[in-house]
């Protein structure tokens, strides 16, 4: 059985994308990469843009998960903000295809990849270039791109264990059906 997964780095500059296939139990790289949006000056304009791309990269490679890295809590407010927002147009990306979404802490992520959840972005980089053997040339210079790949990779890992009981949803029909209480009529 084959599977496709879809990992996302959020970011309100950068944002990574990173997609693997498994098959036999196998994970392999297809293609890791970022959208970029620091020409957009305009927040508005950067949340459409990452809908947009993000719906496009679904649309091109048709996974069957998407795994996410949750925000973490900082010290400034108004980043978290700005960055929750870009997550969510992510994630409202991911449900609008149908893909399920699976959320994931930096630190877990860190610690499934390398053993430590604290470890560097580029620790994270290079043990993702090591076990997909990627070239320098295809590293890139932002590692918004293998963070996001590292979720996915997370996932990957996860898929026989799952953590938790936290709802999935494969449309905004399957969201409201499960969340009727939450939703306004």
């Amino acid at each position: 059985m084959e599977k496709v997964i879809m990992g996302i780095d959020p970011g309100t500059n950068i944002m990574g994308y990173g997609v693997l296939k498994v098959k036999d139990g196998k994970a392999q790289m297809i293609t890791m990469g970022i959208i970029d949006l620091r020409k957009f000056g305009d927040a508005y304009l950067k949340l459409g843009h990452i809908f947009e791309r993000v719906t496009g990269i679904i649309e091109s490679f048709l996974p069957d998960e998407l795994a996410i890295e949750a925000p973490f809590f900082g010290k400034n407010v108004q980043s978290m903000l700005k960055l929750g927002r870009a997550q969510g147009v992510a994630i409202a990306a991911a449900i609008e295809r149908g893909v399920p979404i699976h959320e994931y802490a930096p630190m877990k992520i860190k610690m499934a990849l390398t053993g430590n959840g604290t470890a560097s972005k580029e620790q994270v980089a290079n043990m993702l270039q090591r076990l997909f053997r990627i070239p320098d040339s295809e590293m890139g210079k932002f590692m918004d791109s293998t963070d996001a790949l590292a979720a996915a990779y997370c996932h990957f890992l996860q898929m026989g264990r799952p953590e938790s009981n936290a709802p999935h949803y494969r449309g905004w029909k399957d969201f409201v059906n499960k969340n009727k209480d939450k939703v306004c009529k």
